[in-house]
Order: C-alpha cells, then structure tokens, then sequence
C-alpha cells in the first residue's frame, strides 16, 4: 500500500470555525432525516395495512434521484455551494408540511414528499462534499471527510430510535415538524459559515441575462456530458466509478439476503435484524476516529483498497459463522467491526475525488460517481429478490462478500498506476 509521509500533527479541523458550522448543520440535517426516514416507512405501513406501501416509499426516494441525480450536479458547480445549502435546507423543510395533511386516504402526499426530499437531498448532499475543501486545508482534507462520517453515523445512532419513538408518541406530524425545524437551524449555521473560494474558472457561471431558455439547457447538457468525459479521462475516476459498481451491487444484494440471513439463518426474527443494523452505526462514528488518525500515515488509495479488503473479509466470516453460533452478541459485534472499513472506504473515496477533480466540476463528477451507485444498489436489489428465495444463501452472500475483495484488489493494484488528469 503507498503511504504518505507523516506529516507535523495539526489542530482538528473541527476548531476551524467554518468547518465546525458546517458538520454541526450536517449533523442536525441528517439526525432529522433519520427521524423522518424511519417515521415515513411506519406512516406508510399503518396507513396502508401492506410492506407494500412502506417499499414504495423507498422505490420513490431512489427513482428521481437515478433520473436526475447526475444533472443536479451540473448545477451545484454552477451555484455558489454556501448559499445552495441555505436555501435548499429551507426548501426542504417547506416541502415537508404538506405531510401534516396526510393519512391512509392521502398517500400521495407521502409519496410525492418522499420524492421531492430525495431530489433535495441530491442537491446539498454534493453541494457539501463539494464545499469541504474550501473548509479546510489540503493536508485536512481526508481528516474532515472522517469527521464528516462521525457525523453521519452519530446522526444515524441519534435519529433512528427517536424516529420510532416521535412517531411512536407524536405520530408523524411530530416527526414533520421536528424535521423541519432540523432544516432551519441547518441553514442558519451554514449562513454564519464563511468558506474560502478556491479561485475556481467558471464557477458559479449561469449564464448571460436574458439567455434564452433553450440555451441554458444545451449548456447545461454539455456540462453534465464535460463531467461524463471527465471522468472517462482520469484512469483513476475510471477505476472508482468501477469500484462504486461493484459496491453498490454488493450493497443491493446485502439489503436483501441480510434479513434472510438473520431471519432464517440466524433466528433472530425482525428484532434482531434491526438491532444488528443499528449496532453498526457505533462502528462509524470508531470508524471516523480510526480513520482521522489513519489518514496521517496512508493516502486515499490505501484507505479505499485496504478497507474494502477488510470489509469483505469481515463479510466472509459474518455469512459462514451461524453453523458454529448464532449468538446475537456475536454479529452485533461484527457489525460494529464492519463499520470501521466502511468509513474508511467512503472517506478514501470521497477524498481522492475532491484531489483529482478540479473545483469547478466537483459537483457534477460527485454527483454522477453517486448516480451510479444508486442505478448499481438497484440493480443488486433486484437481483437478490430474484435468488432470495432459490434455497441456501450464503453461497450468494459469499459472492456479494467476494465483491467487496475484488473491489480491495482493484483499489490496491490499479488505483496506484491509474492515470491522474493532467
């Protein structure tokens, strides 16, 4: 693995002042998302009486964003990232409150909010990964994006049992209204925050007043297809959007065989698929830490192919190990285990995209790499309902585990001779 010298020990970038408003907004915004993602699904499924109408709320948060993601992403280079956060966090929390109207007689509001929030969520989620480094400096870079990931799984531990217990108590207008107030502290503390512009050629272009409709489009489209060619150029973006394929089809395929695999293989019922999944959050936020102080030492490119190396290993040994036990304790603890190289991973990833890719098409190139993890995690979502139920499934979660290794070698192996931009 190649590594980088160590460098003098430097200040965390949470006490950069900027830095710190902006994790705070990400992790009040994402701590009220899980509060909504998991009240939605509820909403849906006792108003509906059927787990159909809680998937559909899944299958209309992932549709838009597959259709639209990857142009969303010409825009957020085209916009100013800091003022693109303030105003899409107070959008979504506007496009909330139709919820307030919803019921069992009404699930088109529910389904057209799920939709419109996950079009949003397209929007800031690269507009923030693409403001990062104007945050803070090169030599932080890989340590923000690790503190970036404690802040998602702490979201995820704090959001997801107060999503279950608001609604549980509230119902889901509670649950809307908390969320809502989530997006507004957001964009008050991305408001105060100040990051520096990296001297960007072309950024925030929108073209000349009074340009016609027509040609805002075509050059829209040509950006979007710049960012495409982008990508085709640098042998290492070929190689993680390669990497993201693959992973996103491990992901799919794991959504689905893992509730199998407890439910059937372990016997530990919904209960205990639920606490699994949730331990693994504890294994983030170690993970982020773990990783903050890893990044000193290793560069992306040992991050990605050593962590996806771990990852599948891990996999391997959760999926073989029921005929030896079944403990609970045991796979929580290996969950926990495997959220350590799943931030390792993504923080690698992130990093190694905002030091290959110019500023001025970091969003669209973010927001394409993400499109086709999602367009891939379908494709595995599908394929695992197929073989769910063909008999024996640990031979396929063998294979979903096998592609995580095939994603570590390919880290390790072709990312250190890809072909940088020039």
């Amino acid at each position: 693995m190649t590594t980088v010298p160590a460098q003098k020990r430097s200040p965390s970038p949470l006490l950069r002042r900027d830095f710190a408003l902006v994790w705070s907004a990400g992790l009040v915004s994402d701590t009220g998302d899980w509060l909504l993602r998991i009240a939605l699904p509820l909403f849906a499924l006792s108003a509906t009486g059927s787990a159909l109408g809680a998937s559909t709320v899944f299958l209309v948060e992932l549709v838009p964003m597959l259709l639209v993601g990857s142009f969303l992403g010409v825009l957020v280079d085209r916009w100013d990232h800091r003022r693109t956060i303030v105003i899409v966090a107070v959008l979504q929390g506007l496009f909330l409150l139709p919820l307030l109207a919803a019921s069992a007689d009404r699930m088109g509001i529910v389904y057209a909010v799920a939709a419109v929030e996950a079009v949003l969520g397209a929007v800031i989620n690269p507009a923030r990964q693409a403001m990062t480094p104007q945050l803070v400096g090169a030599d932080q870079l890989a340590r923000a994006n690790a503190l970036i990931a404690v802040s998602d799984n702490l979201a995820r531990l704090i959001g997801s049992p107060l999503g279950g217990l608001s609604f549980a108590i509230w119902g889901l207008p509670g649950v809307v209204v908390a969320d809502a107030a989530s997006y507004v502290i957001t964009a008050g503390l991305v408001a105060l925050s100040r990051p520096h512009p990296l001297g960007v050629d072309g950024a925030g272009e929108t073209g000349a007043d009074g340009e016609p409709a027509v040609a805002v489009e075509r050059r829209i489209l040509r950006e979007w297809a710049d960012g495409i060619a982008l990508i085709a150029r640098s042998g290492t973006l070929r190689i993680l959007a390669l990497i993201a394929a693959l992973g996103g089809v491990a992901q799919g395929l794991f959504l689905v065989l893992f509730l199998v695999y407890v439910t059937q293989n372990l016997g530990a019922g919904d209960t205990g698929a639920g606490v699994i999944r949730g331990v693994q959050a504890i294994g983030g936020v170690l993970g982020g830490l773990v990783t903050g102080l890893l990044a000193r030492r290793l560069g992306p490119r040992s991050l990605i192919g050593g962590g996806y190396l771990v990852f599948g290993m891990l996999s391997l040994l959760t999926w073989n190990l029921a005929p030896f036990t079944t403990a609970l304790w045991v796979y929580c603890g290996l969950f926990i285990a495997m959220g350590l190289p799943a931030v390792t991973t993504a923080t690698g990833e992130i990093t190694l995209v905002q030091t290959e890719v110019p500023p001025r098409a970091l969003g669209r190139v973010i927001a394409a790499v993400t499109t086709l993890d999602g367009a891939a995690q379908a494709l595995g979502l599908l394929l695992g309902g197929l073989l769910a139920d063909s008999g024996d499934i640990v031979p396929i979660l063998d294979v979903q585990a096998s592609l995580y290794l095939l994603c570590g070698v390919i880290g390790i192996v072709a990312l250190r001779g890809a072909k940088r931009l020039p």
